[in-house]
């Protein structure tokens, strides 16, 4: 598994703190990231592939950098959004999952290969030349999906992917991320969704409060919250 690492990190917004000296090794298979709204760990997430950068101490993927490698460690690790139509660019769901390979090296009939195994793999196959903006909410989650898969990353961080979806969706994105082969790190609100994690994080306040398997955790965060 790809190591993530942060030492010693810490984030300001302005005045205001939101990471204080983090330092963790990451190299589990399924990392679950929980706490509430406000604590941190959204920020935590979106500093594995550089989103946002430390205001002190570092993250590395493998041993590179976020702040001074930041177009290799995008290539590793793929994000997710809440919201896929922050993500979703193109007006057609094939040109959508192309677009994501502009800037690659890949041949253009590798390209196309690709293109088209992800439509089969995410169950948008038969939606290749459909209008992205008609899609459900639980296609639009896919697409953005697949269109992180395409280029192969070796890590997935999905921030709150579940949020905006029904229960049925929810359900499909939750087995789709839990299929995956690459090493996954989520941040959820749905709990129930990391039984099966390897580890589970608790941001509160800036800091992890709890690090460990998930009955643990989420039982600590229970009490937390409680």
């Amino acid at each position: 598994m790809t190591e993530i690492r942060f030492e010693s990190v810490s984030h300001r917004y302005g005045d205001r703190a939101v990471l204080a000296d983090v330092s963790l090794s990451l190299t589990e298979r399924r990392i679950g990231i929980v706490g509430a709204n406000g604590s941190g760990k959204s920020t935590l997430a979106r500093m594995i592939n550089g989103l946002v950068l430390p205001s002190g101490g570092r993250v590395t993927v493998d041993g590179l950098d976020t702040a001074r490698e930041g177009r290799k460690v995008r290539r590793k690790v793929g994000f997710v959004f809440t919201d896929p139509d922050h993500q979703i660019i193109m007006p057609t769901v094939a040109e959508d999952i192309a677009f994501s390979l502009r800037r690659t090296s890949v041949p253009q009939a590798e390209r196309a290969a690709r293109v088209s195994a992800v439509l089969e793999n995410f169950g948008l196959a038969g939606h290749a030349e459909h209008p992205t903006h008609l899609l459900s909410g639980g296609q639009k989650q896919m697409l953005a999906l697949a269109a992180i898969m395409v280029t192969e990353p070796e890590v997935i961080v999905a921030d709150e992917p579940t949020t905006l979806l029904d229960l049925r969706n929810t359900r499909v994105v939750a087995q789709t991320l839990a299929a995956l082969p690459q090493q996954v790190v989520a941040v959820t609100h749905q709990l129930d969704l990391l039984a099966d994690f390897d580890r589970v994080l608790v941001v509160d306040a800036g800091a992890v409060v709890a690090d460990g398997l998930p009955g643990e955790s989420i039982a600590f965060y229970r009490r937390l919250i409680g």
